[in-house]
């Protein structure tokens, strides 16, 4: 941080508390998650160098230093050093659930929405409000693939599948849907296939590190 932005040292004493609760939050992710490089066996590994990994913890450690009550400059620069590495941008104030994935998300946006758990988002996402102030709500297992947004009073309902570069706009999605086009011309399709079943590791999780 010093490094990025040298207005003043930060000492690694500042950083000690929100670091290892961003570090349980993180690991209680990745425990979760059913890919190759998110577990070694049965444990959660974290790898710095994976910058998808490291997108994920640079957020929780924003987030953790807000709401640990931490101060709202640092919370701004562990935000502003994960826009500067990873080009994501999810402010500290925005609240995403205990397990998510980020699949290269370069130039995605997470905004002020509801978010459910099992979350996975790829590229060019963008999620937020709509004119009128309205948030999204997304409820568990959404899949964001790349190019697509869901602004206003969206509600998208468990295990849906929005595709590349669809546009949902104050709309309301069934649950066990995959949702082609752009609003108001919707295409929407019943699905078989199971979002936490087939990206995630279980359904059932333990207590979430919240703080």
């Amino acid at each position: 941080m010093s490094n990025f932005f040298p207005d003043r040292v930060v000492a690694s004493t500042e950083l000690e508390l929100f670091v290892v609760a961003a570090l349980k939050r993180t690991e209680h992710n990745l425990s979760h998650q059913n890919r190759k490089y998110g577990r070694v066996d049965t444990t959660a590994a974290f790898d710095h160098l994976n910058t998808d990994q490291y997108a994920v913890f640079l957020y929780y450690l924003s987030n953790s230093i807000h709401q640990l009550e931490g101060d709202r400059t640092l919370a701004s620069k562990a935000y502003a050093l994960n826009k500067a590495l990873h080009g994501l941008d999810v402010f500290f104030e925005v609240l995403l659930p205990p397990v998510f994935i980020l699949q290269h998300p370069v130039g995605t946006v997470l905004g002020r929405a509801e978010y459910g758990n099992f979350l996975f988002v790829y590229q060019q996402c963008l999620v937020g409000v709509g004119l009128d102030g309205s948030a999204p709500v997304l409820g568990e297992g959404v899949v964001l693939f790349g190019g697509s947004t869901v602004i206003g009073k969206s509600v998208l309902g468990a295990n849906t599948w929005i595709s590349a570069g669809s546009l949902v706009i104050d709309t309301s999605v069934p649950p066990n849907s995959v949702v082609f086009g752009r609003s108001p011309d919707l295409v929407v399709k019943p699905t078989s296939k199971n979002v936490v079943q087939n990206l995630f590791q279980s359904g059932k999780l333990n207590t979430p590190f919240d703080k």
